[in-house]
């Protein structure tokens, strides 16, 4: 993989915002959050929604697309207690639903509900996340679609784990997103788990990093997300990065503005 200088790594061309939908204290309509990303000069955000945007979701991916504004990615919320291979819960199967009416081809970012796999052995967890993830993946598919896992806490959010799933599904095209505000768990792997995955990886969501938190920092105020960003460059990484626009009760315009500046202040753009 060829290595790419800072300007074309870092530069917003290489950035997708991230949770500036499901957290936004501004509530904004569709046309605002677009209005939004060109004000702040982003051409592309991944969607992740809650079951109160089901209504203008098909209305937020047209308007985007009449923008000239990439969707990246939408997300999927598993719960294995509601949703199951061929019968999906309905804010699920909405996803899908709307997928195919807007003809929008995209990764499809799923998470699973951490606390069901508190109570199922190993074997019990991969049989039943594979089982889901590969009917998941088929359904994305038809529509011209890819699934990717995404660490999102509990079993399913563990970077073995998710190793363990695509290595399941040889014959699917699965990849992993890796969100620095969910690995605080296991900072002490990072190293080796990026390694792992990097095959795999489709995007790293980017977060200030300190090793007991809190969970949700700007980029720059942490000690720990320079190197961290530094060893995906050193292993080839070149993106594209998430950068994150969630904070509860925050502004996204605000936050994403403040961790753009936080970035470049940590990786200065080179000329």
């Amino acid at each position: 993989m060829e290595k790419k200088s800072n300007s074309y790594v870092f530069k917003q061309d290489n950035l997708i915002p991230w949770s500036i939908v499901g957290f936004d204290v501004k509530e904004r309509t569709p046309k605002e959050r677009i209005d939004m990303l060109q004000r702040l000069g982003f051409n592309r955000y991944a969607y992740g929604n809650r079951p109160k945007h089901i209504p203008t979701m098909q209305q937020e991916w047209e308007l985007a697309k009449e923008n000239n504004i990439k969707i990246d990615a939408v997300w999927l919320y598993v719960n294995l207690k509601k949703d199951q291979p061929n019968a999906l819960k309905p804010e699920s199967e909405a996803v899908f639903e709307n997928l195919e009416a807007v003809g929008l081809k995209t990764q499809i970012w799923i998470g699973f509900e951490p606390t069901y796999f508190e109570n199922l052995t190993e074997e019990e967890s991969l049989e039943q996340t594979v089982a889901m993830v590969s009917y998941l993946s088929k359904r994305a598919s038809s529509l011209g679609c890819k699934i990717a896992l995404y660490n999102h806490g509990g079993w399913f959010g563990k970077p073995e784990n998710q190793l363990k799933i695509t290595e399941a599904l040889p014959n699917e095209n699965i990849g992993v997103i890796f969100n620095f505000h969910h690995a605080h768990e296991d900072l002490e792997n990072y190293s080796k788990n990026i390694k792992t995955l990097l095959p795999y990886l489709w995007c790293v969501n980017l977060n200030g990093m300190k090793k007991d938190g809190p969970k949700i920092i700007t980029l720059g105020e942490g000690n720990l997300e320079k190197d961290m960003i530094q060893q995906l460059l050193d292993l080839k990484y070149s993106g594209p990065f998430g950068i994150l626009g969630h904070v509860k009760g925050g502004d996204p315009e605000i936050i994403l503005q403040q961790n753009l500046e936080g970035l470049q202040q940590l990786f200065p753009l080179k000329k």
